[in-house]
């Protein structure tokens, strides 16, 4: 996987080929698009990543490479071979790393951003990248990127789009009973407010009020006043 040398700089820079090549590597490791945790959704979070990390000025080395591993664990959560994937993956893709021309002094970075970026493990991320990391994976959870992925995971396992029989709980239990109390239970909590960045929570305000906008577009529409 290649590296070039900047003799202006004086070190070496990650080149396009290096994350391109990194992707085929990570392929077979990722969890179902079906679940929601593959491929597609690792791209989201790559292309979401470079998009902050440019307002904040961060390392593209360090993010580029979290974001493209930050998933690698997910079908050993999924398979109950480990407890969290964030953790195991930040081991995996230190090993990984190491065997590659990656900087071996932004490796450690790497593996701290992908070990916290779950935010409901409640982990208040210590560096830039890491903080950036979290909210890009959080902001796939909003907007019509996740109406579809609920809409999808939903007709997998033959659930209704709403359900008014089952009143819609204050905490999220998993798998919904619908795609509403996904929604209400779990989505519509990823507040604006509780992003770290400032183009993350601007981002998420659209995404945000895209997903209220649906549900009562939806709602309007099935009582017949829309």
């Amino acid at each position: 996987m290649g590296s070039q040398f900047d003799s202006g700089q004086g070190h070496f820079m990650i080149t396009e080929d290096f994350f391109t090549e990194l992707q085929g590597k990570i392929l077979s490791l990722l969890g179902s698009e079906e679940e929601g945790h593959g491929m597609d959704h690792t791209l989201r979070v790559y292309r979401l990543s470079l998009t902050l990390a440019q307002e904040e000025k961060a390392d593209l080395d360090i993010i580029r490479a979290a974001a493209l591993l930050h998933d690698i664990a997910r079908n050993q959560e999924g398979n109950g071979k480990v407890l969290c994937h964030a953790e195991e993956g930040a081991k995996m893709a230190k090993h990984l790393l190491e065997a590659t021309s990656f900087p071996p002094e932004k490796i450690d970075s790497v593996c701290y951003a992908i070990a916290v970026h779950r935010y409901s493990q409640a982990i208040h991320p210590q560096t830039k990248e890491a903080a950036i990391l979290q909210d890009a994976d959080r902001l796939d959870a909003l907007g019509a990127i996740i109406i579809a992925r609920a809409l999808r995971h939903s007709g997998k396992l033959g659930k209704p789009i709403e359900d008014p029989s089952i009143p819609i709980r204050d905490h999220y239990v998993s798998p919904s009973p619908s795609v509403f109390h996904h929604l209400y239970e779990k989505i519509l909590k990823i507040t604006p407010e509780t992003f770290h960045t400032a183009k993350a929570k601007a981002l998420a305000q659209g995404r945000y009020a895209f997903v209220q906008e649906f549900i009562e577009r939806y709602i309007k529409e099935s009582q017949g006043s829309l």
